[in-house]
């Protein structure tokens, strides 16, 4: 295996393969809607959001969202207090994607949001009636969110002890020892980062990058910490960074026991964390100042294949061929990473990888990107 190296210097050029990265991640045809309303169109541009219908029935609905602005564009639905009930993310100009929820009776918002920052540009949409059968009450997917909530909580134990180390060491001043933690405290946040995501703010606030800030806005969470020991050198001013990561940390384990994914939202949630290894890990913009951004590109395919164990037996009954495909990409793309790993559990630090080795990892998430796409449309197919 190779051993890590500490050689901050000139990052790889990894920005040039994202077009093509992209084409090969493209969803495939819209899933199937289940017994709610099917297929809603959204035309997503700079400065508009139009949603093709604001009234739906309740149950699982596809939302096909296509970016005809020069901005790379998200899109999100909203229940009350900003609740987050499904998102795609980083969708290029010309690019559609689409998004499975399962959405019961009540009033939503559906928000585009161009440049991905700010609340986005909003719709209202109402549902009205209810499902015949709603996913969640699926034996076989109930069984799945348990599994997965195991999972989670297998994982927010650890992720609490190694973020308070690494807290602890920030506010006494030990650079060297909180530059040690910080990608281990992190390997528990980004195997479990879908259940971040659907808490609105808490995960901007928690793991933002600095470009995403807003004017007006303060740089906080991990990122803000990372900033001042790789580039300053010290931990001047983090007191309180540091105590605010640790208890937005604990929010978020505290909210992730009393709200658990549903079924759907793991299968959105194992694409989300392939599109975030695919448009932040492997370009190493995410832990730009540390370049440790191997460890959070593990850990994301680690969740990933958590979400998707946790979904198996309804794969392997609706589809065992694409359980199959599954089964061999992952296989390859650990493989392919692993290499990069030493017998002590560190990574190669990213900025040594060269360009050959940044494509064939590309390669690799695009091709598991592809299958792990359909998995919500199976999800949604199976009451």
């Amino acid at each position: 295996m190779t051993a890590p190296l500490r050689a901050l210097g000139t990052g790889v050029a990894a920005l040039a393969l994202l077009p093509a990265l992209a084409a090969c991640a493209t969803d495939p045809e819209p899933a199937a809607g289940g017994s709610g309303t099917g297929a809603v169109a959204v035309s997503a541009t700079d400065d508009a959001c139009d949603v093709s219908t604001t009234s739906l029935e309740a149950g699982p609905s596809t939302f096909t969202v296509k970016n005809e602005g020069d901005k790379t564009t998200e899109f999100y639905v909203y229940a009350t207090g900003d609740r987050i009930m499904g998102e795609v993310e980083n969708i290029g100009p010309g690019l559609s994607r689409d998004l499975v929820v399962d959405l019961d009776r009540g009033t939503y918002q559906g928000a585009c949001k161009p440049g991905m920052v700010g609340d986005g540009i909003r719709q209202e949409i109402k549902v009205t009636g209810e499902a015949a059968t709603k996913l969640s009450d699926s034996e076989e997917l109930k069984a799945a969110a348990r599994s997965y909530s195991r999972y989670v909580q297998s994982q927010t134990g650890a992720l609490v002890e190694e973020t308070t180390q690494f807290t602890d060491a920030v506010k006494a001043g030990q650079v060297e020892e909180a530059k040690t933690l910080f990608p281990q405290a992190r390997t528990y946040w980004e195997r479990i980062e879908p259940v971040a995501e659907i808490f609105g703010d808490l995960d901007p606030i928690t793991d933002g990058r600095e470009p995403d800030v807003e004017p007006g806005q303060d740089f906080t969470g991990w990122h803000r910490i990372e900033k001042q020991l790789w580039v300053e050198g010290n931990t001047d001013g983090m007191e309180k960074y540091a105590d605010q990561l640790l208890a937005n940390v604990k929010e978020v384990v505290k909210r992730s026991k009393e709200q658990p994914l549903t079924a759907l939202q793991l299968a959105q949630g194992s694409k989300g964390l392939l599109d975030e290894v695919a448009t932040g890990k492997i370009t190493g913009e995410e832990d730009e100042f540390s370049h440790t951004d191997l460890w959070d590109f593990k850990a994301n395919i680690e969740g990933s294949q958590a979400a998707i164990s946790s979904l198996r037996p309804v794969l392997e009954e609706q589809d065992p061929t694409l359980v199959e495909q599954l089964d061999e990409r992952f296989a390859a793309l650990d493989t392919e990473l692993n290499q990069y790993q030493s017998e002590d559990g560190s990574w190669v630090f990213y900025d040594q990888l060269t360009k050959a080795q940044v494509k064939e990892l590309s390669d690799r998430v695009a091709a598991l990107s592809e299958p792990i796409s359909k998995v919500a449309g199976v999800v949604a197919a199976s009451q």
